[in-house]
C-alpha cells in the first residue's frame, strides 16, 4: 500500500503541471497543450507561450519544490530534529545575502543567481566549520547554524540599509519575497544539473540516511562513518537548497512541512520518503506558482503564498504534536 502511495506522490506533479500549462491570462485548451508538447499543429503564439514561458517556469517550480522538500526530509532525519530546514543551517540567509550583493553591485540576472548560489554554499560552509571545530555533534551543528543565520541576516540588513531606496532596495525586497516570474529556459540547465546530482546521491545513499537517524554510536556500530557522512549529506542538501533558492528567491515552509506530510503517509523509510517528498514538493510549488500568477492582476510573490499556507499547517502539526505528548508539560 505504501509503495503505491509513494508512486502516487511521485507522479502527482504530472497532472498538476499539465493543468498549470492550461491556466493563465491566456487560457489554453488541453488539445492545444498536447499539440504544442508533441509538435502537432497549433497556433504559433500558443506554441511559444507554452514552450518558452510556461513550461520553463513550471519545470523550475517542480525542481525547486522537489529540492526543498528532499533537503528538508534529509535534514530532519540527519539532525533528528523535526524543525530543521535550510534556513536553520544558514543556506537561505547566505543565498539572500549573495543575491542582495549582486543586485547592489552587479545587477545582472546571471550574477544574481550565481552569487545567491555561492552565498548559500558559503553559509553552510561556515556552519560546518564552526560545527567541526566544536565536535560536529547534531546539537553543535544546529547551534552553529542559528549563529551563522543570525549573523548573515544582520549583514543582509546592512546591505538593504545602504541600497538605493528607489531602485535597488525594492529589487532586493522583491527577490527575498520569492518568485519565478523571471525564469527562462537557460535557467533550467544549472538548476537541473544540481538537482540531478543531489537527488541521485540521496536515492543511492537512502539506507545510510536511515542509519544516520539513529544515535551516533549505533550508526557507527552498523557500519556508517557518522561524522564524514553527516557532513557529506549536509553538503548535498545544501547543493539542492542553494540551487533552488538561487532561482526562486526565499520560498519558506516547503522544506519544513512537505517532509512531515510525506512521512505521515509513506513512513520514515527514506527509500519511500525521498520520492514521495520530491513529488509532493514539486506538485505543491507548481500549484502555488500557478496561483501566484493567476489570482490577481499583479503577480503575488511565491514566498507570500507559501507563508500563508505554511503557518496554518504548522499550527496543525504543532497541535498534533501536543496531543501525542498529552498536552503541555
Amino acid at each position: 500500500m505504501r509503495s503505491r502511495l509513494t508512486w502516487a506522490f511521485l507522479l502527482l506533479p504530472l497532472p498538476v503541471a499539465f493543468l498549470a500549462l492550461m491556466v493563465g491570462r491566456y487560457p489554453i485548451s488541453p488539445g492545444e497543450v498536447f499539440a504544442a508538447l508533441t509538435g502537432g499543429e497549433v497556433a504559433e503564439v500558443v506554441r511559444q507561450l507554452i514552450l518558452r514561458i510556461r513550461l520553463p517556469r513550471i519545470g523550475a517550480a517542480a525542481l525547486v519544490g522537489a529540492n526543498l522538500a528532499v533537503a528538508g526530509a534529509v535534514y530532519q532525519g540527519v539532525f533528528r530534529n523535526p524543525l530543521v530546514e535550510g534556513r536553520l543551517l544558514g543556506v537561505s540567509s547566505g543565498a539572500g545575502l549573495g543575491a542582495a550583493l549582486a543586485l547592489l553591485l552587479f545587477p545582472q540576472p546571471a550574477m544574481v543567481q550565481a552569487l545567491a548560489f555561492a552565498g548559500g554554499l558559503a553559509g553552510v560552509a561556515l556552519t560546518a566549520l564552526l560545527g567541526w571545530a566544536f565536535g560536529a555533534g547534531v546539537l553543535v551543528l544546529v547551534i552553529a547554524g542559528v549563529l551563522v543565520d543570525s549573523f548573515l541576516s544582520a549583514v543582509l540588513g546592512i546591505v538593504k540599509y545602504t541600497a538605493d531606496p528607489l531602485g535597488t532596495l525594492p529589487a532586493i525586497t522583491y527577490w527575498l519575497l520569492g518568485g519565478l516570474g523571471s525564469v527562462r529556459v537557460y535557467d533550467l540547465v544549472p538548476l537541473g544539473v544540481a538537482s540531478g546530482i543531489g537527488l541521485a546521491f540521496f536515492l543511492l545513499a537512502r539506507w545510510r540516511l536511515n542509519l544516520l537517524t539513529l544515535a551516533d554510536p549505533e550508526g557507527e556500530a552498523l557500519g556508517v562513518r557518522v561524522r564524514p557522512m553527516r557532513f557529506l549529506v549536509v553538503g548535498m542538501g545544501t547543493l539542492l537548497v542553494a540551487s533552488a533558492v538561487s532561482v526562486s528567491g526565499m520560498v519558506g515552509w516547503v522544506g519544513l512541512l512537505v517532509p512531515h506530510a510525506a512521512r505521515a503517509v509513506v513512513g520514515p523509510d527514506y527509500a519511500r520518503l525521498l520520492p514521495a517528498a520530491a513529488g509532493l514538493g514539486a506538485a505543491l510549488v507548481v500549484a502555488l506558482d500557478t496561483l501566484a500568477r493567476t489570482l490577481l492582476t499583479a503577480e503575488i510573490p511565491l514566498g507570500v503564498l507559501t507563508g500563508l499556507l505554511g503557518a496554518p499547517l504548522f499550527l496543525v502539526l504543532f497541535l498534533r504534536f501536543l496531543r501525542e505528548r498529552g498536552g503541555w508539560r
